[in-house]
């Protein structure tokens, strides 16, 4: 019997130690997200366009009555997603292309691809883009040489 006690209490330091190092694992780092100064104003004609083409009828409920989601949005279309021109040498890097992401359509479904590009009309908002990454990251636009990049919101 003692060695059954022996082998229980064994047992129990085993499992408490596992608590101990589990409990001194490394903190997390928080970081904060860095918004610039122009998502204190209003949205632009165009921006709304972007929302109400995507949204619907959900605009208002989703995005302009929720002020945290409405400064996230501004800081997407306004700082964080950029259209680029890249040359040849950066065109053989293998980057997801537009055509691989899928519409968000969740609350617009007869929302469509766009079949020309065009930098300026184009709205972000309607694919599901990696938004939020850790890192800048580059989609490249079918059959141009454009990509567009959507950066770190933590920049």
């Amino acid at each position: 019997m003692n060695r059954f006690h022996l082998r229980i209490f064994l047992l129990f330091l085993l499992l408490c130690s596992y608590g101990i190092i589990a409990q001194t694992a490394q903190r997390v780092e928080y970081r904060a997200v860095k918004y610039k100064s122009n998502v204190d104003a209003p949205l632009t004609n165009d921006e709304l366009t972007k929302i109400k083409e995507v949204y619907k009828q959900s605009t208002e409920d989703v995005i302009l009555n929720d002020k945290a989601h409405l400064k996230r949005i501004k800081h997407l279309l306004r700082n964080r997603i950029k259209i680029l021109k890249l040359g040849i040498k950066d065109q053989h890097r293998r980057h997801t292309l537009l055509s691989e992401v899928e519409l968000f359509n969740h609350f617009n479904p007869n929302l469509t691809r766009d079949l020309v590009f065009d930098k300026y009309g184009f709205n972000p908002l309607k694919y599901n883009l990696n938004l939020y990454p850790s890192e800048n990251i580059l989609y490249r636009i079918d059959g141009t040489n454009y990509y567009i990049r959507i950066m770190s919101q933590f920049q």
